[in-house]
């Protein structure tokens, strides 16, 4: 070799082979091996990586194991070994066998952290990263049971495979520990464990000592825990739980080895099951709890608020600023606010009873707990009560009783809207503050003065323009416009152009003078005053999504109660489905869209508002459809607006029997599980094209959802369920998705039935649907049907020959048959 600086090249490249083999995928650190640097292990599948990274911005390097690139794209931490004690400089910290550990030094070769077993042969330990995730010490590369694992000591993440578990003996729990955000690996706050009592359940705890969330009991009959009905839906999770005189465990696999999925305590205070979606690249939320971020016990820390009603949640209360604006920044309340003054007690305190600080009130609150109860006679008693203290917070008074707080303020929750439990605080703030709010006003009042004649220019020239044209001449919350009746009389032209009706009133079509078209719904039955039907109507304004129908506005003039929403130029669903035999069918992409886009709607209503919105009448009529055919739910608001007498509206209704779950038959408390019922029966009819129950000339009753879930569970030709008019054009795997989801949906047991969300996520193809079993109503129409009940109600909204389906047996109708009628 007769080139020197070819020779030089081969030498540099073995010396850089030798020196990096570990980053061509070995998955073995041995006794002569370290890891420093930018030099990874990868599992031999490819599935996980080990090595040094750095979270986010952060300038700290941390020991960590992550999903390799080829299955997720990005960088996923789910084990930390230095979670406390991070490195700075990579290059001269390695990661190395030492005295028959594993161990971690630093820059200045001192151990930051080790595996700390004991091992007769020092000489042969190796670690062996597993595709599962897992990290093991062994004796050796052919021996078989590790010295240590990964998956015993999990850090925020568990993994498939492993497991959380209770030591009997020594009554130690395994931790699930959050981050402490998401730039610091740190412990948080937050962690899960198996209950130390022995109930077998599991629970969150805030700073290791207070329960906030627990998962019930574990019930080995159903394999569930009793507080978590979602397990019920384990098609993609395979729950085990174990318990024996030594220890017990809950664990979990998966169904389909190629779907990639995580359980984390997340930094959020939630626990949450993700699964990677590669198409968006991103991690898709399957579940989490507690359900509402507010229910995390001090999320917001001291003297923070805690509002569902927005993002952020966490705003401090007036007279506070956060106490580190970069946690904040990055979500990490937990430091909570501190106060912008000093009490005047805390800058002298020979001020015994500091009666130059004030109080500011804070209404419509849940309040904190740890409060101290105090024995006055008024509210101005408790409030001198609270000055006399220095460390006194805040106090509240109501209805005679008297609560003081001689600590910061946790968990304290700010609610929006017209929320009826809400209740008023009064915070302790110096004096100061208040003198400034008081400048402050005499700033704004000239500005007002100054603006009077300016107004007065502008009331004249709309005045004017009044006259011209009647426009509306009142906004109120949400951007809603509050209408005159003669307005609305005027655009729909007497009300002659009628879009469609049902058992709240009529939809008629109108025109404003700025020529956008609207749709006008007059209500019938309802008796709210005023100032209530605005507050719901306000309340309802606010909810905004795309697959839900805008409220523009209103109209209440005595009697006369008049909602105003978007037209939708290609009205409601029922159009498209049930038409002529020659029409052209809805295209089965369209239909899917629909399906879905309806599904994200009611997902939003019951998991995403501040309150969970029932609809209660979700069938195609309700689902209107926009010139892009994109679905849009109508009437969410109107159960709001009905009250406490709609569930006697709606079951005197025409045309929504069919859609109503056996909740609301039987009398029993309705959830949202009664929309998943009603949406289930819907997709039935988007599939077929025809109404579900249909009178044959023979006189038998055709039920669609009993086919559909005979040719699912015996594994038939779903072809054969879907519209004709679609000539077969469906997708296999969509049209058998949407047809499994159906008949979940459609359970007796609403614990048995999926949320909106596991809806969404199984339409999306994120989550997989397994064969549901077959509703016990659907057997006996099936199979006994002599023995359905057919009754009607005694309303004149219902024709006497429109029949309502009862399915029950011969032997357990009296009860419902004398009820009904």
């Amino acid at each position: 070799m007769r080139n020197p600086w070819l020779k030089l090249s081969v030498l540099l490249f073995i010396w850089f082979s030798l020196n990096c083999q570990l980053s061509f995928g070995a998955d073995t650190i041995s006794a002569n091996q370290s890891l420093s640097g930018n030099r990874t292990v990868v599992s031999s599948g490819g599935q996980f990586v080990l090595g040094f990274f750095t979270p986010g911005n952060s300038s700290n390097y941390y020991i960590g194991i992550w999903y390799g690139y080829q299955q997720v794209s990005r960088q996923t931490p789910v084990w930390v070994a230095n979670r406390e004690t991070p490195v700075r400089d990579i290059y001269s910290s390695e990661l190395k066998i030492s005295d028959g550990n594993l161990v971690l030094f630093n820059g200045s070769q001192v151990a930051i952290w080790s595996t700390n077993i004991s091992s007769n042969n020092s000489s042969s330990v190796v670690a062996v990263l597993e595709d599962g995730g897992n990290l093991v010490l062994r004796d050796g590369p052919n021996s078989s049971e590790p010295l240590w694992q990964s998956l015993d000591h999990p850090t925020h993440t568990w993994l498939p495979g492993g497991k959380l578990s209770l030591n009997k003996r020594t009554n130690q729990s395994q931790l699930l520990t959050s981050w402490k955000n998401s730039e610091d690996p740190a412990p948080g706050l937050y962690s899960l464990e198996l209950d130390p009592a022995g109930t077998n359940s599991y629970i969150i705890l805030w700073n290791r000592t207070r329960e906030y969330w627990t998962s019930g009991a574990w019930d080995e009959q159903s394999r569930i825990f009793s507080l978590v009905p979602e397990m019920r839906l384990n098609y993609i999770y395979n729950f085990s739980f174990y318990s024996d005189e030594n220890e017990s465990y809950f664990t979990y696999s998966l169904y389909n080895s190629e779907i990639i999925s995580r359980f984390i305590m997340d930094y959020s205070g939630q626990i949450k099951q993700l699964s990677w979606l590669e198409s968006s690249q991103q991690w898709n939320l399957f579940w989490s709890q507690p359900r509402q971020q507010c229910q995390v016990y001090a999320f917001c820390g001291a003297f923070g608020s805690c509002n569902e009603g927005g993002l952020p949640f966490c705003s401090c209360l007036r007279g506070f600023h956060p106490k580190s604006e970069a946690n904040w920044n990055l979500s990490d309340f937990s430091d909570g606010c501190e106060r912008t003054t000093k009490l005047q007690c805390e800058e002298d305190p020979s001020l015994a009873t500091g009666k130059t600080d004030k109080f500011l009130e804070s209404p419509n609150v849940q309040l904190p707990q740890n409060a101290r109860s105090m024995n006055v006679g008024s509210m101005s008693e408790c409030e001198s009560t609270c000055l006399v203290y220095c460390n006194c917070t805040a106090y509240a008074y109501d209805s005679g009783s008297c609560s003081i707080w001689m600590t910061e303020l946790l968990d304290l929750q700010q609610y929006s809207g017209d929320v009826s439990n809400g209740q008023t605080i009064y915070i302790r703030l110096a004096e100061s503050e208040f003198q400034s709010s008081s400048n402050n006003n005499g700033i704004i009042i000239g500005a007002v003065a100054g603006s009077v004649g300016l107004v007065l220019c502008l009331v004249i020239f709309a005045i004017l323009r009044w006259r011209r044209k009647r426009m509306i001449n009142l906004k109120v919350e949400g951007s809603l416009l509050a209408f005159g009746y003669r307005d609305l009389q005027n655009a729909t032209k007497n009300f002659s152009e009628k879009l469609g009706g049902g058992g709240f009133g009529s939809v008629f079509k109108g025109l404003l003078p700025d020529s956008s078209i609207i749709a006008v719904k007059q209500l019938e039955s309802i008796s709210q005053g005023e100032k209530q039907f605005r507050s719901e109507v306000s309340t309802i304004g606010t909810v905004q999504h795309v697959n839900l129908v805008r409220l523009r506005g209103f109209c209440s003039e005595g009697t006369r109660k008049l909602l105003v929403y978007d037209y939708m130029p290609n009205g409601s669903l029922d159009v498209h489905l049930f038409q002529e035999e020659n029409s052209k069918a809805l295209a089965w992409k369209t239909r899917y869209q629909i399906a879905l886009g309806t599904a994200r709607g009611l997902t939003y209503l019951h998991e995403k508002c501040r309150d969970c919105i029932i609809h209660c009448d979700i069938k195609p009529e309700n689902i209107l459809l926009d010139a892009e055919f994109c679905p849009k739910v109508s009437d969410f608001g109107l159960a709001k607006l009905i009250g406490r007498d709609f569930s006697r509206v709606l079951t005197t209704m025409r045309g929504t029997r069919g859609y109503l779950a056996p909740e609301w038959i039987s009398g029993v408390a309705v959830t949202a599980k009664a929309d998943v019922y009603s949406y289930g029966m819907m997709l039935f009819e988007i599939v077929s094209g025809r109404r579900n129950s249909e009178l044959h000339e023979e006189g038998k009753v055709r039920f669609f959802p009993t086919s559909v879930a005979r040719v699912i569970t015996e594994d038939g030709d779903v072809l054969s369920l879907l519209d004709p008019g679609l000539n077969g054009e469906a997708p296999m795997d969509e049209l058998s998705r949407i047809c499994k989801v159906a008949c979940w949906c459609i359970q007796d047991d609403e614990t048995h039935r999926p949320s909106m969300g596991q809806v969404v996520q199984i339409l999306e193809g994120v989550l997989d649907v397994n064969v549901p079993p077959v509703p016990r109503s659907l057997h006996v129409f099936a199979d006994n049907s002599e023995h359905i009940i057919f009754f009607t109600e005694s309303s004149s909204s219902q024709s006497p020959r429109t029949p309502s389906y009862n399915y029950a047996s011969s032997q357990a109708t009296s009860n419902t048959s004398s009820t009904s009628s």
